[in-house]
């Protein structure tokens, strides 16, 4: 991912392009693993101020473009190499992924709740499944930032190294992964991803229940004016 002028937000077009991808990729038999990064200090920055704005509106909701589940979904291993910040759903896209690296020096943050409405992008569903449930509760009702350093020190499952470091570890890991037969990779991605990929849609749907009651109050708006990209 490299949008650099919107800082690899979800616009329409990232989504379009990603989603994209993924089936592609998902597609090709001469492909067995998927390495997902971003580019410099921004691995995804999440939702637009002005996607935001819509979901306020009801102009939207997160469900009408299906960009949550793409790594989930795709039926080859998938390595997200976080590197740089995931923010938000930014962090929830990568955190889909079968296997995650995160950089000591960058930002972490479900900050949903930031904003003044409740998480999406299933995200209450998978920050407990990969940070464990302590953790995802205090990330998601906080809303704070923490480093990558931050979260290996709490108990975060997933190698956290030098920003330089992780891209290059994600394509070995992924090389490890290709060594495989492409065959028992699907089949095996497709067992150890069964559970989650069941419960997520009724994960979805509590989501936009809650994004119903939280979503259009006046704080809402005033908080998307005054505090987006800060």
């Amino acid at each position: 991912m490299q949008d650099r002028a919107n800082k690899n937000t979800f616009t329409f077009e990232m989504i379009d392009r990603l989603t994209e991808a993924f089936a592609e990729a998902g597609a090709r038999q001469d492909v067995r693993a998927v390495v997902l990064t971003g580019y410099d200090s921004y691995f995804s920055s999440g939702g637009t101020q002005e996607g935001l704005r819509d979901l306020f509106e009801g102009r939207y909701r997160f469900t009408d473009k299906d960009l949550y589940s793409v790594a989930l979904n795709c039926p080859l291993p998938v390595v997200a190499a976080m590197q740089g910040h995931g923010i938000g759903g930014g962090f929830v896209l990568g955190l889909f992924a079968d296997l995650a690296v995160l950089a000591r020096q960058s930002i972490y943050t479900a900050n949903f709740m930031k904003y003044g409405f409740t998480p999406g992008m299933g995200a209450t569903l998978v920050l407990p499944e990969k940070l464990g449930p302590a953790l995802a509760q205090e990330m998601m009702l906080g809303a704070g930032n923490y480093r990558g350093e931050e979260l290996q020190r709490r108990g975060a499952p997933f190698p956290v190294l030098p920003r330089e470091s992780v891209l290059p570890h994600a394509l070995e890991l992924a090389a490890s992964l290709a060594e495989k037969p492409r065959q028992s990779l699907v089949a095996l991605k497709r067992h150890l991803s069964a559970s989650l990929r069941a419960r997520l849609p009724a994960f979805i749907e509590q989501e936009l229940e809650l994004h119903e009651q939280t979503f259009h109050q006046p704080e809402v708006r005033e908080r998307i004016e005054a505090l987006f990209g800060r």
